[in-house]
């Protein structure tokens, strides 16, 4: 043991030695790595698991009863979860966000491994959900657990954050042009121009390995083959607007479905129910079986036809241009309800890929039906694929993440206009209603999320508890004069908490309260603390946010003010101390 500790040490001491810059391009290497391999084997694992399930269950029937999976799939998770991680590990990317705004970045190591194999477990058994947000949080742990043990500085270990979900999304799709962006406008990394090179060499490292082991096979391609016309640029804007709005009911339905699930107090009923009401959904629509890309495939390479077949609506499908596009609109509504359904029933999995599957039956629905009026028609499968990078763009409001990512899994950038008037159109759309995106919204609401604002991140990152003072002398409120003036002389503040038998906060005194009268010997045992005390500005709770602190000291213009937990004191917390602390860390977040 004390040869394994010596042996730490000295590997720490030459890591130390190492120079820093020097360092984070060999941990974004290595990172890369480590991310790039996730991302495969999570790919391989899910994929396994649905082909042995399915063979399984169907063993040597060719009945349809995929339906029956998914409920399978949740209560193994929900299993897993509960009693052996007994941790949540869902909304992979809001925990990151969540990790760098309150938690300077650490992420507990089981993240590495327990997200990846939870949801393998519910996509490779139907759950309505997609992989890159558990990758993501893979890749993201993995970065940060590699700085925690370093014991490497706030600012690095977020940078190696970035650096792991970079490689992740890299991984899967092979683009990492957007995953260095996605890393920018999802994460809000503070990027300078010396962070995007290890931000790059980790994407670059990991797409390098998925090249190596899966050759050109992504999770998602398609070769562009019908150019962008210039005069259909009008209903590329009207294609923005469209998705905006599905992007605005992506979001709220998605939101809605999760805190009625959250209703059910029972975790059994609630695993149940969501179970059985995904498990309907893939019964009348299997194509809400798994992440999507299956039917994307299908659908860009012209065969849209072979979609229906096996369905209840075959007979009522073929070659009927109106029930084609209700049953794609349908598909676009129920896509978003089943994969609420399954991250409520207790699945985990992400929205990365059904927003793509939303935005490419947006796109396809919307050309269908402007093809049925236009006399030149538009291309549905340029569409489609400008739909995926609208619903992104207005889900994640990341615009540069959507427009990149289609661009590079479409091997060119043929449709880069398109892309970005889309992209940007819906972006601007879904503002209008939403400012925040569905990976915040939880997060901004409680004052928890970092921002591109530096004053305001800064802020998030502070709390009270970072900052509450306990030096005060504390006086009973059945003392007398003599005891504050004992507790004066004791003391370096000029503030005092009077308290009650119960350690209850009651009042305050302050040295200017009573400075007139402090030399008086003959009050000392006549004049009571409860006569002198006066009732504090405000009483800041142990769990505020900084910013509603610094808007009750603004209110309130005072420059100390009492900490208090259901009306037991707990300290005092002073401007002085919050500046002093936003100035520690102003200093640390800007080091470069």
């Amino acid at each position: 043991m004390k040869n394994n500790l010596h042996i730490q040490r000295r590997l720490l001491d030459f890591i130390r030695q190492i120079k820093q810059r020097q360092l984070i391009l060999a941990l974004s290497l290595i990172i890369g790595l480590l991310s790039g391999g996730a991302a495969i084997l999570l790919k391989n694992l899910t994929h396994f698991i649905e082909q042995r399930s399915k063979a399984l269950l169907l063993g040597e029937s060719h009945a349809n009863i995929d339906f029956i999976l998914p409920l399978v799939g949740i209560i193994i998770t929900v299993m897993f979860v509960s009693y052996l991680l007994k941790q949540d590990i869902g909304h992979g990317v809001s925990k990151i966000l969540f990790s760098i705004s309150k938690r300077k970045g650490h992420l507990k190591p089981h993240n590495t491994w327990s997200s990846m194999l939870a949801s393998s477990v519910t996509v490779g058994l139907g759950g309505s959900v997609g992989l890159e947000a558990p990758i993501v949080l893979t890749g993201a742990s993995i970065g940060s657990n590699i700085g925690r043990i370093l014991r490497l500085n706030y600012k690095t270990v977020v940078l190696l954050i970035g650096c792991g979900a970079a490689g992740a999304i890299a991984g899967i799709f092979k683009a990492p042009i957007a995953a260095l962006i996605f890393a920018f406008e999802v994460l809000m990394l503070d990027l300078t121009a010396w962070s995007i090179v290890p931000l790059l060499l980790s994407s670059v490292t990991a797409t390098t390995v998925s090249y190596f082991f899966l050759g050109e096979k992504v999770v998602f391609s398609f070769s562009i083959s019908e150019p962008f016309i210039l005069h259909n640029l009008p209903f590329y804007i009207l294609l923005g607007l469209f998705t905006g709005l599905v992007s605005l009911y992506f979001t709220r339905m998605n939101m809605w479905v999760e805190h009625s699930m959250g209703k059910i107090k029972n975790q059994l009923t609630r695993t149940l129910t969501g179970g059985v009401l995904l498990g309907g959904l893939i019964f009348l629509m299997p194509h809400l079986f798994g992440e999507g890309y299956t039917t994307l495939t299908t659908l860009l390479s012209g065969q849209s036809s072979e979609l229906f077949n096996g369905t209840l609506f075959e007979n009522l499908l073929q070659d009927n241009s109106s029930f084609i596009i209700l049953f794609f609109l349908l598909l676009v509504i129920f896509k978003v309800i089943a994969m609420a359904l399954t991250t409520g029933s207790g699945g985990v999995g992400g929205i990365f890929a059904p927003a793509l599957f939303v935005g490419g039956m947006s796109g396809v629905t919307l050309a269908k039906a402007i093809n049925i009026f236009a006399p030149n028609g538009v291309s549905e499968n340029n569409f489609a694929l400008v739909g995926m990078a609208g619903v992104m763009a207005g889900v994640m409001h990341a615009p540069l993440t959507a427009i990149f990512l289609i661009a590079e899994i479409t091997g060119g950038y043929t449709l880069f206009i398109p892309l970005i008037i889309t992209a940007t159109i819906s972006f601007v759309t879904i503002r209008g209603f939403e400012k925040q995106s569905i990976y915040t919204m939880r997060l901004a609401e409680r004052g928890e999320l970092m921002t591109h604002h530096k004053d305001k991140a800064i802020l998030s990152m502070l709390s009270v508890c970072d900052v509450i003072e306990n030096d005060c002398q504390q006086i009973h409120i059945d003392g007398h004069l003599s005891d504050l003036v004992n507790a004066v002389s004791q003391s370096k503040r000029n503030i005092f908490p009077v308290i009650n038998d119960d350690q209850e906060l009651v009042g305050v005194i302050s040295l200017n309260d009573v400075r007139d009268i402090i030399f008086n010997t003959e009050l000392y045992d006549k004049l009571r603390i409860i006569e002198i005390m006066h009732t504090p500005a405000a009483i800041i709770s142990k769990d505020e946010n900084m910013k509603t602190v610094l808007e009750i000291f603004e209110k309130t213009e005072a420059w100390n003010l009492p900490v208090a937990e259901n009306k037991k004191y707990i300290g005092f917390i002073s401007k002085s101390k919050i500046l002093s602390s936003y100035r520690n860390l102003l200093k640390e977040f800007s080091d470069d």
